[in-house]
C-alpha cells in the first residue's frame, strides 16, 4: 500500500490518518491543557484532543482557586490572566437559616493571589491555549473525540479518535486521560473504579444580578432546600441542590415550583427568578464522588476527573485536576523526553496525588452527609451547627477551610523547565 508522509508525522493509509508522538492527551479541559503546555513547555511533543469545536460551555467549573493561579505566578502568566473579565473573591460566605457568616477567608494565604478568581472556563482554556501554541511541540486537534485505545498486548500504544473526516489514530509512547467524569479512557481501559456515593445533584443555571445585590458569592441553606450563588458580575450563576434522582418529579411540579423553592432559599432573588421561564435553561450535573483503584496501566495514564471525579462542593474539582497535570509533568516530563517513561514512573505520579485526592474525597464526604444531606431532608427550621457559630464569631478559624479550598492538601509548584 503507498503511504503519503505529511507534517508531524501523518501518514494516510487507506482512510485513517495515523498521527505519532510522544505524548497523546485525551480531553482539552484544565488537566488535559494544563499538562500539555507543560510538556510542551519542556520540549516533549504532545497532542491534545478534544471532541468539541471550541471550549465554550456554560455551568463548568468556573472557579481558579490560589493554588491555580500560583502556577500561572510561577510560570510568568498572571498579570495576563488578571487582565481577563474576571471578579476576585477574597471571602466566600453563606447563609444558614437566618444566620450569615463568612465560611473562607484567603487573604491571609501564604500565595501572591490572596483570592478566588472567578472566570469562565472557556476563558481560562483559551489562555492557556494560546500560551501553549507559541511552542513547536504542542498541537491541539478539536473536534477530535477519543472512542477506544490501542493496545499491543498488554501496553497501551495509542487512541482511535472520531472525526468529522473519518477515523484518526494517535500513536504515542504514553497515552493521558484526562477527559473528565464521563471517561471513554477510564472505560476502554477496564480500571477499577470505587464510587464513594453522592446524595444530590445541583441544578445549574443564571439569573441576572440587581446593583444592589451583595457582591459576596454565598451558600443559602434553608430547611429541606440548598442553593449556591456565584457572583458573575452581570449575573449570578447559582446551583439548586436536589435529592439524587428527583429532576422528573420536579418537573412534574413545574417551574413555577422551583421558582418558589429558589426565592425562599435566596430571597434576594424573588424578582429576577421568573426569568427561567424554560427547562431549558437548567442544566443538570449528575454529581459524583469516585476515584479508581489505579490510576494507570503501561502505556496509560489518567489525571484529574478521570482518575478522580469530585463533589462541586467547594469547587476544587478543577483546581486538583490541574495539580494532577503539574505533578505528572515535574515527574515524566524528561523521561518522556529520553522515551524511557515506565509504569515505576506513572505509579509515583498516583502516589504524589492519592492522598491529597483521598483527603478532599473524604472531607467531601464527611460534608455531604453530616450536613447537605440534614439538610436537604429537615422539614423543620434549621439550628446553626456549632462549626458555623465558630466561623461566625471567631474570625480566625476561617483562615482553615481557606488553606483547604484555596492550596488543598498538596499544592504542586512548576519544577519543568522551559526548553526552546
Amino acid at each position: 500500500m503507498r503511504e503519503e508522509r505529511h507534517s508531524f508525522n501523518v501518514i494516510i493509509m487507506a482512510e485513517t490518518e495515523q498521527f505519532h508522538t510522544t505524548c497523546c492527551i485525551a480531553g482539552g479541559g484544565p488537566a488535559g491543557m494544563m499538562l500539555g503546555l507543560l510538556l510542551a513547555r519542556a520540549g516533549v511533543d504532545v497532542i491534545v484532543l478534544e471532541k468539541h469545536a471550541d471550549f465554550f460551555r456554560d455551568f463548568r467549573g468556573d472557579t481558579i482557586h490560589p493554588s491555580t493561579l500560583e502556577l500561572l505566578y510561577e510560570l510568568g502568566y498572571i498579570d495576563d490572566f488578571l487582565k481577563l473579565p474576571i471578579q476576585r473573591a477574597e471571602r466566600v460566605g453563606g447563609t444558614i437559616g437566618d444566620c450569615k457568616f463568612i465560611a473562607a477567608d484567603f487573604t491571609h494565604l501564604p500565595t501572591h493571589c490572596k483570592f478566588l478568581a472567578l472566570a469562565p472556563q472557556w476563558d481560562f482554556l483559551n489562555f492557556i491555549a494560546d500560551r501553549a501554541k507559541k511552542y513547536p511541540a504542542f498541537h491541539l486537534k478539536l473536534e477530535h473525540e477519543v472512542t477506544d485505545l490501542i493496545r499491543e498486548g498488554k501496553r497501551i500504544v495509542g487512541v482511535r479518535a472520531k472525526t468529522k473526516q473519518g477515523t484518526v489514530e494517535v500513536i504515542a509512547d504514553l497515552v493521558v486521560g484526562a477527559d473528565g467524569r464521563g471517561s471513554c479512557v477510564r472505560e476502554a481501559s477496564g480500571l477499577a473504579v470505587t464510587d464513594l456515593g453522592a446524595p444530590f445533584d445541583v441544578l445549574w443555571m443564571r439569573v441576572s444580578r440587581k446593583p444592589e445585590d451583595s457582591e459576596q458569592s454565598l451558600g443559602n441553606f434553608r430547611s429541606g432546600r440548598g442553593l449556591v450563588t456565584i457572583n458573575r458580575k452581570e449575573y449570578w450563576q447559582c446551583g439548586y441542590l436536589i435529592p439524587k434522582g428527583s429532576l422528573e418529579e420536579l418537573k412534574k411540579k413545574g417551574l413555577a415550583e422551583l421558582q418558589k423553592e429558589i426565592a425562599e432559599s435566596a430571597p434576594f432573588l424573588r424578582e429576577q427568578v421568573g426569568e427561567l421561564d424554560s427547562w431549558d435553561k437548567i442544566k443538570l450535573l449528575t454529581v459524583q464522588i469516585n476515584h479508581l483503584d489505579r490510576w494507570h496501566l503501561p502505556g496509560l495514564l489518567c489525571i484529574g476527573d478521570a482518575a478522580h471525579a469530585m463533589s462541586p462542593m467547594g469547587g476544587v474539582g478543577v483546581n486538583l485536576a490541574i495539580q494532577d497535570a503539574v505533578a505528572a509533568a515535574n515527574i515524566l516530563a524528561a523521561r518522556l523526553r529520553e522515551k524511557t517513561v515506565t509504569e515505576e514512573l506513572l505509579t509515583r505520579v498516583q502516589e504524589r496525588r492519592e492522598w491529597p485526592v483521598k483527603m478532599t474525597q473524604r472531607l467531601q464526604v464527611f460534608m455531604q452527609n453530616k450536613f447537605l444531606l440534614p439538610v436537604l431532608e429537615s422539614h423543620v427550621r434549621l439550628a446553626t451547627p456549632w462549626p458555623v457559630k465558630l466561623l461566625a464569631n471567631f474570625p480566625i478559624f476561617r483562615r482553615i477551610p481557606a488553606r483547604i479550598i484555596g492550596m488543598g492538601f498538596r499544592p504542586e509548584h512548576v519544577r519543568t523547565p522551559e526548553i526552546k
